[in-house]
């Protein structure tokens, strides 16, 4: 894909919100602090994707697009233990559907730190030893990439993880099957010149 029709597809980006998280103060704060447009939508996994337009097409979350980058978002330690014992089935399926569709996945974890949870400082009694085996167990097992931030600071992380991942995806061609027009390389490049020389 040539760069303008990347940059437009950028500038394009909607960030989508799975609307079965409660829409919240702190929710609509977070959301509003990207700079970008958002909506809610059901997604079938993760709590945040991304949309964008190809020559004038919407690629929205009810599209199926294998290799999607996806937000699984936590707002402690405490809410993460509670997905990795109790709701450990329903946590780790939706894993296993990002993972089937090709989905990069991150976990965002709001004001948390690896040894926060080495030191017990969350508010469960899950074992601090049994949730770093099965939070590395999860990351190893499905390509997790874990990000620790600042709950103030989630809303541009967001932001720039779900950009970087479309620009990639563009840039490696990722789309490419989907456009039917779109900037034509330069000249210098095209096949006609080549056969000539």
């Amino acid at each position: 894909m040539h760069p303008v029709d990347i940059e437009e597809c950028l500038k394009s980006m909607v960030i989508y919100a799975d609307s079965r998280e409660q829409p919240t103060e702190q929710y609509v704060k977070r959301l509003n602090s990207m700079g970008i447009p958002w909506e809610r939508k059901h997604l079938d996994y993760g709590d945040y994707t991304y949309g964008f337009t190809l020559n004038g097409k919407s690629i929205d979350a009810e599209e199926p697009i294998k290799g999607r980058a996806v937000i699984e978002r936590k707002m402690s330690l405490t809410e993460l233990s509670g997905n990795l014992c109790q709701e450990f089935d329903r946590f780790e399926r939706e894993f296993t559907r990002a993972k089937e569709n090709g989905a990069s996945i991150y976990l965002l974890v709001e004001d948390a730190t690896w040894e926060n949870i080495i030191n017990h400082r969350y508010k469960t009694q899950f074992n601090e030893k049994a949730y770093l085996k099965r939070l590395l167990k999860i990351i190893a097992k499905y390509d997790i990439k874990p990000i620790f931030v600042e709950k103030e600071l989630s809303g541009r992380m967001i932001k720039e993880i779900m950009e970087r991942e479309l620009k990639m995806r563009l840039e490696r061609g990722d789309y490419d099957n989907r456009t039917d027009q779109g900037t034509k390389p330069d000249a210098g490049c095209d096949e006609t010149v080549l056969k000539e020389d």
